[in-house]
């Protein structure tokens, strides 16, 4: 033991020396180059940034450095993560994300592309956060590793070309691939079946519907903008106001290291997002040559495959680092490839290569009618995610967006396919007029909350499945929240403001829910002897399908229910009800000393001091999921209603909106008045208003500063 110790600690004192004698590096030229953007941030009573800049690049500079202020960690890491980065600041959590940054070739696609597939003002928005970011970092010594910087456009845009692939799961099917796979890629397999860095306790949800002014009782036209996400991470909601003098005026949700809205709405238009499943990702099994193996077979000839170092550096402890190496490899006719034990498998996805997903939605953000909005869509950029859309013309619009494979007949293309011949090898996307879509619909509203393109609305002015070729793999499965949409916004000849709002904090399970499905299964268990159990299963039968905050006998359903829910949602095993009946029923009790309790002492949101009971459940229009109960007897949540926004256009054509955080604005900050002020009306379903005149935000106004100049009397 002495030999191996005495090493490895000469080692680390070396390695801490070398560290300790680094020069510092100059930071002024980062300051310097801040001066050239005009830029004012004021922050509302909330804490919510509105940035106004006189280009659109200065206020993207401005909007980089407000985000900074509020979390600039989970922004850096993301950023870093396009270099392949994440491992050296969080060990083997980060492997997965950089090996795939490598292995889909994140740098070479961005390098390749960035001047020709991106227009002018849309890198200057990407570099002049990318400059608000290193500015940050210049006046906030210790933020970050002074040697990553600078940090440049193209790192903005390489987030975007790393994180779509992980939202249909390229990186779980790297995980299938590897799970028979012995060493040496033991590692490998280990890191890619852990929770990935991007998606991390990301729920596949989003609710949004949109209502026309003949829908309307007042005649307006209505839109909900309600994407289920992680509470925290990655891929949170930050909400903010961007405007500039070059037209730009658009508020709403957006993610750490991300440039722009990514949906909500201007004076003119709005959008939200939804996930949708279609498919996407297809698997080759690649014919190996036996006397040369890297080369693969097309239709009879050999090919070479292109290989590169995948070193990835690994943080063990402190600045101790640990170097995992291996071979990445690429075939140019199908794209990455991996070599395994038992074959060798090519992957191909929609989307791959793409890097116009920024120049998409800055388009999308500076539309100002529905020809222009559709001008945007038509590029194509964004790989996925469905759309629902409302502006104050009074139209409203629901896209399955996707880039969806043309693929050959013939093939199973839910399994694997042979990667010998070129006809598996699709080349080209369905046009966006070929996509499942609703617009301005008779029955006067569009819905989606992740359910099938079917059901979007009241028949008969749904999309067909016929019209579509089952390789272009659309899901035909519905949610808890697509069939309550349905049948509230169906059943409802004149809906009013109240009523819009109601129905997205609805908490009702539909008559044709699968949890109902569930409930069934659970009351035809055979009999136990212990008598919570019994009266466990007693209090389900009763239950009413409701998961309001008063409602005692939604404990023990949704504890039960969620880990199942969620099971199905994921397409994982479900756990054994009856050992997950008997370990609620047990915990509730030793916690409460009865089983029926109100939900809202079971169902929490836990935030530093603050501990709000909620209601809500897993699959409702109010969605929330938690962790499971946990020992003392509760269930925290996680994920689910998030940021949400809720926009309507006047009979004149003006815009209203009102929004929530499940948190506040200042999403990292524990010091800010702003880390969890919003909790309170999130618990209890209410919504502040949105500013978008200056007049108003400064009547309302906390604060108003220049970058850098935030603590100036």
């Amino acid at each position: 033991m002495r030999k191996i110790a005495a090493p490895f600690i000469m080692y680390c004192v070396l390695a801490l020396f070398a560290r300790a004698q680094e020069k510092a590096p100059d930071l002024s030229k980062y300051i310097e180059a801040a001066k050239k953007y005009d830029v004012r941030i004021l922050r509302d009573k909330w804490g919510v940034p509105h940035v106004f800049g006189k280009t659109d690049a200065d206020t993207a500079f401005g909007l980089a450095y407000a985000h900074a202020q509020d979390d600039f960690d989970t922004a850096y890491r993301m950023l870093m993560a396009t270099r392949g980065l994440v491992s050296t600041i969080e060990g083997m959590k980060g492997y997965p994300i950089d090996y795939m940054a490598r292995l889909i070739r994140v740098k070479e696609t961005v390098d390749a592309k960035y001047e020709s597939d991106l227009s002018p003002a849309t890198r200057a928005i990407c570099e002049a956060y990318a400059d608000g970011c290193n500015y940050f970092v210049a006046l906030h010594p210790g933020k970050a590793d002074p040697a990553t910087l600078p940090i440049t456009g193209k790192d903005i845009v390489g987030g975007f070309v790393l994180t779509t692939p992980f939202f249909y799961g390229v990186q779980k099917t790297l995980a299938d691939l590897l799970t028979n796979e012995p060493k040496p890629d033991a590692d490998l397999k280990q890191g890619m079946l852990l929770e990935d860095y991007i998606t991390r306790g990301c729920e596949v949800g989003s609710n949004t519907f949109a209502v026309a002014p003949a829908k309307s009782a007042d005649g307006f036209t209505r839109l909900n903008v309600n994407s289920h996400q992680p509470w925290e991470g990655p891929v949170a909601w930050y909400e903010a106001h961007l405007h500039s003098e070059e037209g730009w005026d658009m508020i709403g949700g957006l993610f750490p290291g991300v440039p722009l809205i990514l949906h909500g709405h201007n004076r003119n238009l709005g959008w939200a997002h939804t996930v949708n499943k279609p498919d996407m990702l297809d698997v080759y099994v690649l014919k190996m040559n036996p006397d040369k193996p890297d080369q693969y077979m097309l239709d009879g000839q050999w090919y070479d495959l292109e290989s590169s170092d995948c070193d990835v550096k690994v943080k063990v402890t402190g600045s101790l680092m640990t170097t995992i190496s291996r071979k990445c490899y690429w075939s140019k006719h199908h794209g990455p490839v991996l070599k395994l034990a038992n074959g060798a498998y090519a992957l191909r996805y929609g989307g791959m290569g793409e890097i116009k997903q920024v120049e998409q939605w800055f388009r999308m953000n500076k539309a100002r009618n529905f020809d222009e909005f559709m001008a945007a869509l038509k590029l194509q950029g964004i790989p996925f995610f469905n759309i629902g859309y409302a502006d104050k013309a009074g139209n409203i619009y629901y896209l399955y967006n996707a880039a969806i494979p043309i693929r050959a007949e013939g093939y199973d293309w839910s399994g694997y396919v042979p990667g010998d011949t070129s006809r598996t090898i699709w080349t080209e996307y369905l046009p966006l007029e070929k996509l499942p879509q609703v617009l301005n619909p008779p029955s006067g509203f569009i819905q989606n909350c992740n359910n099938t393109p079917y059901h979007t609305t009241s028949d008969p002015y749904n999309p067909k499945p016929e019209d579509f070729s089952p390789t272009c793999g659309i899901e035909t499965f519905m949610t808890n929240r697509g069939w309550r949409a349905l049948e509230l916004f169906g059943n409802d000849p004149s809906i009013t403001r109240e009523e819009f709002y109601a129905y997205k904090f609805d908490v009702k399970y539909s008559e044709k829910s699968p949890a109902r499905t569930v409930v069934e299964r659970i009351l035809a268990l055979s009999p136990v002897e212990d008598p919570v159990v019994q009266e466990a299963i007693e209090i389900l039968r009763k239950w009413n399908y409701s998961v309001d905050p008063e409602n005692r006998s939604a404990a023990i359903a949704v504890a039960v229910l969620e880990p199942i829910v969620r099971a199905q949602m994921f397409g994982r095993p479900e756990p054994d009800m009856m050992r997950t009946i008997t370990k609620v029923a047990h915990a509730i009790k030793k916690r409460y000393g009865r089983l029926d309790v109100p939900w809202k002492l079971v169902n929490r949101l836990r935030r530093g001091k603050v501990d709000a009971g909620l209601g809500g459940g897993p699959d409702v229009l109010r969605a929330i999921y938690g962790k499971g109960v946990e020992e003392d007897g509760r269930l925290t949540g996680y994920s689910g209603d998030s940021y949400v926004l809720l926009v309507e256009w006047d009979k004149e054509g003006k815009v209203h909106s009102e929004s929530i955080h499940q948190y506040g604005s200042a999403t990292l900050d524990e010091k800010s008045p702003h880390y969890a002020d919003q909790v309170p009306l999130f618990a209890s379903g209410k919504l502040k208003p949105v500013w978008l005149d200056e007049s108003d935000i400064r009547a309302n106004l906390e604060k108003e500063y220049r970058p850098g100049e935030e603590t100036k009397k």
